[in-house]
Order: C-alpha cells, then sequence, then structure tokens
C-alpha cells in the first residue's frame, strides 16, 4: 500500500472503521476522565464553598454575640442569622456528594478499562518535531 495518513479499510467490504466491539463499560471509558475531571473540580470548589461559608457563619455569630445576645437564643432574629446561608449549605453538600460520585464512577471506570486502550494502527515510524512544525 501507499505511504500516506489515510487510513485503508480495516475489513473485507471496504469499511474505514470496525464497529465497537467493546464492552458496555468500554465505551463508557470515553466520558470517565471528562467526568473524573469535572467531578473532582466541582468538588474541590465546593468544600472552599463550605469553608467561606463557615467563616461567614463564624463572623456573623461573633458579631451577633458581641451585644451580649447568643446566636443559639430561640428569638427570631437569631434564627434568622442561623439560617442566612442554609440553602446554600444544603446545595453545597449535595453538590459535593453528586461531583464525588460522578467522580469515583470515572475512576472505576477508568480502572476496568485500564490497559484496554485499541492500538494505534497507523504508525509509518516518521517523528515531526518541533522544527519540522516551524518550517526551519
Amino acid at each position: 500500500m501507499e505511504d500516506n495518513p489515510v487510513r485503508q479499510p480495516d475489513d473485507a467490504n471496504g469499511s474505514p472503521s470496525a464497529p465497537d466491539q467493546r464492552p458496555f463499560a468500554g465505551k463508557l471509558s470515553r466520558y470517565a476522565r471528562p467526568a473524573l475531571i469535572a467531578g473532582a473540580s466541582i468538588a474541590v470548589v465546593c468544600i472552599a464553598l463550605l469553608i467561606i461559608i463557615f467563616i461567614l457563619d463564624s463572623f456573623n455569630a461573633a458579631t451577633y454575640s458581641m451585644t451580649g445576645k447568643s446566636v443559639q437564643d430561640a428569638t427570631d432574629e437569631a434564627r434568622d442569622i442561623r439560617d442566612t446561608y442554609a440553602g446554600v449549605r444544603i446545595g453545597t453538600i449535595i453538590g459535593l456528594v453528586v461531583s464525588g460520585v460522578v467522580a469515583l464512577a470515572g475512576a472505576v471506570v477508568l480502572y476496568l478499562n485500564r490497559g484496554t486502550a485499541p492500538k494505534e494502527e497507523y504508525d509509518d515510524g516518521e517523528d515531526v518535531d518541533f522544527d519540522d512544525l516551524a518550517g526551519q
């Protein structure tokens, strides 16, 4: 065959690529790495947001207690201060759990499919370095 970058037919009927015969988990491996990266990134953001919420809650409680009142009192004002970031806290915890599950699932799929990457069929043995690309 000629030495060119066009893939040659793999089977007798002339189709340029054979159908994907990998198991179901192998088909998921295409999405596993982005899911792992996105899940881990979102989990880090959620943890940082929870730390910020903790600091803000502590600051609000300290500021409120400087007047001699306690944030644990049964008053409406104390309850409002306690519930200031409740929705954000719950949403962040849910986001942390979901992103952790997504990252864990991506890691499991990558682990199950380790070493099963398809073999590259086209390799002409020619190395291209920066000088070739730059035209020098």
